[in-house]
C-alpha cells in the first residue's frame, strides 16, 4: 500500500478559514486499477474560487464535502500505471510521465487516466500549467478577449493585477495592441513589478492611494475594459472611469470571499445605464473551446520571452492551508503554489 497525506475539510469556515476547519489525514492507496494511474504530486494549486467551495452553498462548482479530501489542480510524476491507462487526449500513460489532474490537496493521487493530461515540459515547467498555461491563464484569455470583447486601441484596467490571472490579462492586452494598460495591486513591490517587468503603463498601489483617485490619475482619459477580480471599491471606481459602451468582465470578487455579512454594492450603479455599459460574469469552464488557441498563442509568446510570469511558492503539504490563507490575503505575486 502507498501512503498519501491529504487535506480534509472538517467544518465550514466562518470568515477567514482557521486551522480547526481542516485536518491533514494519512490514507492508504491501493495499486491502480485498469485505466488508473498513481501520481506523486510535485505542485498543488490553491485558487480563490476554492473559498466558495468551503461553504455549504450551491454554486457553479460543488462544495467540498465535510470529512472528505478536498480537490483542485495538481501536477506530478506518474509512479504506477494500471492496464490500458490513457490520458484525456487518448495518449498511453507511462511511468515517469508528467501529468496534470484534478485531485490536488494531497501528496499522492490515484487518478483515472482519462481525467489527466500528459504535459509537454519542454515549453514550460510543469507548474506553469497550474498558472500561466493553465486555468488562470485561460481565464485571462477568455475573460479579456471573449467576455471583455477587447479591441485594438482599448484602454484596459485590471484589478488584482499582480496575481496569476490579472498579470496575464494586462500582458495580453498590451500584446494585442491596447493603447493604455493600468493595474492595481497591494504594495510598492507589486506595482513596480507590473510597470518594470510586466509592461503595464501604470500601476496603482491601492493600499497607499484610494483606488478611485488612483484610477482617475492613472487613466485620465477613462477606460474601455475593466477586468474585475476584486469587486467592491474597485468595481465602483471602474464604473466611474469607464467610457460610453465600456465592458466589464467580472471574473471574481475576492474582496468579499471571507465576508460574514452582505457587502454593500457600488454606489454608482446608475452609470451602467447612462454610459450603456455591459457587465458580464463568466466561468472559465465554459470556455474550454478556446484552450487550443490559448495554449498556442501564449505558449509562443512565452517561448519568445514576451510574457513574464511569477510564482509564490509555499513548501510542504503541512503548509498548504497557510498558503491558501496567504493567497486570500494577497500575499502572493503571480501564481500561488504548494511545492511538495
Amino acid at each position: 500500500m502507498t501512503i498519501s497525506r491529504e487535506w480534509h475539510l472538517t467544518r465550514h469556515p466562518q470568515g477567514v478559514p482557521v486551522d480547526e476547519d481542516f485536518a491533514l489525514v494519512d490514507v492508504e492507496l491501493p495499486p491502480p486499477d485498469d485505466g488508473e494511474i498513481l501520481v506523486r504530486n510535485t505542485f498543488l494549486s490553491v485558487d480563490p474560487y476554492m473559498r466558495g467551495r468551503m461553504n455549504d452553498a450551491k454554486s457553479y462548482v460543488p462544495p467540498f464535502q465535510l470529512d472528505q479530501p478536498m480537490d483542485g489542480a495538481a501536477v506530478g510524476t506518474v509512479e504506477q500505471v494500471g492496464d490500458g491507462a490513457m490520458d484525456g487526449n487518448g495518449s498511453p500513460i507511462a511511468i515517469g510521465d508528467t501529468v496534470i489532474h484534478g485531485l490536488g490537496w494531497r501528496t499522492r493521487s490515484l487518478v483515472h487516466g482519462k481525467t489527466a493530461r500528459i504535459l509537454n515540459t519542454s515549453v514550460a515547467p510543469a507548474q506553469a500549467y497550474l498558472g500561466v498555461l493553465g486555468m488562470p491563464g485561460l481565464t485571462a484569455y477568455a475573460g479579456l478577449l471573449r467576455i471583455g470583447e477587447f479591441a485594438e486601441g482599448d484602454r484596459v484596467f485590471v484589478s488584482a493585477a499582480a496575481g496569476a490571472v490579472g498579470s496575464l490579462v494586462g500582458q495580453l492586452a498590451r500584446l494585442k495592441g491596447a493603447s493604455h494598460v493600468v493595474g492595481s495591486a497591494g504594495g510598492p513591490d507589486k506595482t513596480t513589478w507590473l510597470r518594470d517587468e510586466a509592461g503595464f503603463n501604470a500601476a496603482i498601489d491601492y493600499k497607499a492611494t484610494p483606488i478611485r483617485k488612483g484610477l482617475a490619475e492613472a487613466a485620465p482619459e477613462g477606460i474601455d475594459v475593466y477586468f474585475d477580480n476584486v469587486g467592491g471599491d474597485h468595481l465602483e471606481a471602474a464604473l466611474s472611469a469607464l467610457r460610453p459602451r465600456g465592458r466589464v468582465a467580472v471574473c471574481g470578487m475576492i474582496s468579499v470571499y471571507n465576508a460574514t455579512e452582505p457587502a454593500p454594492g457600488p454606489r454608482n450603479m446608475p452609470m451602467i445605464i447612462g454610459k450603456r455599459l455591459t457587465l458580464r460574469g463568466f466561468i472559465v469552464f465554459d470556455h474550454e473551446d478556446l484552450r487550443p488557441a490559448f495554449e498556442a498563442e501564449v505558449g509562443q509568446w512565452l517561448a519568445e520571452g514576451k510574457i513574464v510570469w511569477r510564482e509564490t511558492v509555499v513548501d510542504g503539504i503541512d503548509n498548504a492551508v497557510n498558503g491558501f490563507r496567504d493567497l486570500l490575503a494577497g500575499a502572493n505575486t503571480g501564481k500561488m503554489l504548494i511545492r511538495l
